[in-house]
């Protein structure tokens, strides 16, 4: 698996699944989430009413999938950051698993380019610094342990020059 640095846009990026930074009643919101509902249209928010009737939503941590509606991406995996309260009550894991369950989605549905934004960096408030070092890890953790992943390519799309240079000194590892 390729792992590779963008500075802009997510809804802008032409993968097979971009990932969202949702919130557990995948009801859209703001930040990454609010953008890529406006620009992907109605059918997303569709499949995420479907599932929050089917089961009540999305715990933090865990990851769904919907179609990509008009985004130039094929899907949308939806997964659900943890608020940071201070690092002691299960951020990490709970972050970490994050990254490793859109993997698994991804793997399950045989995609192969996959991009993620800086999840629970926003108004959860994970620090920037700490975010980086947890996606990185489970990149190289999720590698090691499915060499026969079907995703080829992870793209890390950073919207700010923060987490942009923050990404870049952990990949230059």
């Amino acid at each position: 698996m390729q792992i590779h640095l963008q500075k802009g846009d997510i809804t802008k990026v032409a993968t097979d699944a971009i990932v969202n930074a949702a919130n557990s009643r995948l009801a859209g919101g703001g930040g990454v989430d609010g953008a890529i509902h406006r620009a992907g249209g109605p059918a997303i928010m569709a499949e995420c009413d479907a599932i929050r009737e089917r089961q009540g939503g999305c715990p933090t941590g865990e990851a769904v999938v919907t179609t990509a509606g008009e985004l130039p991406a094929k899907h949308v995996i939806h997964t659900v950051g943890p608020v940071w309260k201070g690092g002691a009550s299960g951020e990490e894991e709970l972050l970490r698993n994050c990254y490793l369950n859109s993997l698994q989605l991804a793997d399950e549905h045989k995609l192969q380019t996959v991009a993620f934004p800086n999840i629970s960096t926003g108004v959860y408030g994970y620090p920037k610094d700490k975010a980086a070092m947890v996606a990185v890890a489970a990149m190289r953790h999720y590698q090691e342990e499915h060499p026969n992943s079907s995703v080829q390519e992870v793209v890390f799309v950073c919207f700010d020059q923060e987490n942009y240079a923050l990404y870049e000194a952990l990949l230059e590892d």
